[in-house]
């Protein structure tokens, strides 16, 4: 069992360094049904090995100036909350509510695989940073509170979440965004292991097992990405993992888990409707932002000065 364990966790480490991101979403799955961890177990253990495998590579980056550290403190210091706050959160909520919720972020972690849509090109011109240096704050806090959420109630790194919305929203190129993800993957890791302090439950020698060869495993991931084309093997990892997460939702939903949803629901009502008033508060001031950002102005003064033009033309041509 130990040496099946052993293969899998190198397997997740190759996965981590081909595609950046992603492999790590399997840690789960793997503790729970192969080592017999209990979810909140699992999901400690897999943050250890998250933070531990993302800090290795993050040096690298660092060394190659790729980790665009202010943008990084920005996103990280909202996801450290979040992450955090989903920690905490993790204990008042049923293993198999967790993983329900697991299988969710799977499937949703699967799409974006599948669509593999390539990140926006660079417009920076010789001799600029590779930095910006005007960031929109509001929407970066938002998707840093939300992703961290995320990896502090299931245990995954985020990367699938995090690449697009550096090089979406905060600008970087594609390298830069993949470096400075891997920065917040770590202290969002910390965070959410903080939260998860309270109910912390770890076996060293496994945790140990795991990361070791996790590591070894991002290491031939690293050597095998020049040779094997990431876009064709993340949309063939999408589809398996959308696979093992309709699996988990097939196996895990039944009768006895839509009662404790159904509970929760009502015993934590209050909290559950704070914390729904809050997203939805950042949700509209997101939305504000995002109106009155300057690439949404930009976009508009093009369409205007478009507009003007096609108006003049006519009349050029009737001076001619």
């Amino acid at each position: 069992m130990l040496f099946l364990l052993a293969a899998l966790a190198i397997l997740i480490g190759i996965l981590l360094g081909l595609l950046g991101g992603g492999g790590s979403i399997l840690t789960v799955p793997v503790l729970v049904y192969l080592a017999g961890l209990s979810t909140k177990s699992a999901i400690v253990t897999s943050l250890v090995v998250v933070c531990i495998t993302s800090l290795i590579a993050v040096v690298n980056h660092a060394k190659a100036g790729r980790v665009c550290w202010k943008t990084g403190i920005t996103f990280g210091l909202a996801g450290m909350a979040g992450a955090f706050i989903g920690g905490r959160m993790a204990a008042y909520i049923p293993d198999p509510i967790l993983l329900v919720l697991f299988a969710g972020i799977m499937l949703a972690a699967s799409l974006a695989m599948i669509r593999n849509k390539k990140g926006k090109e660079s417009t920076r011109q010789v001799g600029e940073p590779l930095c910006p240096q005007n960031l929109p704050v509001a929407a970066i806090l938002f998707d840093g509170l939300l992703v961290g959420l995320i990896t502090g109630l299931v245990g995954v790194g985020g990367g699938f979440l995090l690449v697009p919305a550096l090089n979406y929203l905060a600008g970087l190129p594609m390298h830069a965004a993949i470096g400075t993800s891997l920065f917040i993957i770590v202290i969002q890791a910390i965070a959410a292991l903080a939260g998860h302090a309270s109910h912390l439950e770890i076996d060293l020698q496994l945790t140990g097992l795991v990361t070791g060869c996790a590591i070894i495993g991002s290491f031939i991931g690293s050597q095998l990405s020049g040779k094997i084309s990431s876009a064709y093997l993340k949309r063939g990892f999408g589809v398996f993992v959308f696979l093992l997460g309709s699996f988990l939702l097939y196996k895990e939903i039944n009768p006895q888990i839509i009662s404790q949803i159904q509970q929760l629901l009502l015993d934590r009502r209050e909290f559950i409707l704070g914390a729904l008033s809050l997203l939805l508060v950042l949700s509209l001031y997101r939305l504000w932002a995002w109106l009155h950002s300057g690439d949404n102005l930009n976009q508009k003064e093009k369409g205007d000065i478009e507009s003007t033009a096609q108006c003049q033309a006519p009349f050029i041509d009737e001076k001619k």
